[in-house]
């Protein structure tokens, strides 16, 4: 190390590693906890996913449901589902987002941004 800075504590920069690992761990483990919802049809159907995008709850209005057209029904059931998990991603960037920053603003594999 030379006198005076230039180069980084190693001690120091481990420490900072393992506590964005452990404040990413923590922000991963509300993301599976936390659960965000999506609808379709004006709220004929609606989802619920985590915000890790776990789908964990379908709720359908009899006023949807014609057995003449399922394939309506089928379509916002995806719609649904789509809104939902598109709030789970926008979820997962406020939580994990400043995180990936303090890894080097690359982006983490896996995670989408």
């Amino acid at each position: 190390m030379i006198p005076g800075g230039g180069q980084p504590n190693m001690q120091q920069l481990l420490q900072q590693a393992q506590k964005m690992q452990q404040d990413l761990a923590n922000a991963q483990e509300e993301l599976a906890r936390t659960e965000v919802d999506g609808q379709a049809g004006g709220g004929l159907v609606k989802a619920t996913v985590t915000g890790s995008g776990e789908l964990r709850g379908l709720v359908i209005d009899p006023k949807a449901v014609d057995p003449e057209d399922t394939e309506t029904l089928a379509d916002l059931v995806v719609a649904a589902v789509q809104a939902a998990n598109e709030n789970a991603q926008q979820l997962q960037q406020q939580k994990l987002g400043p995180l990936a920053q303090g890894l080097g603003g690359g982006g983490i594999p896996g995670l989408p941004f």
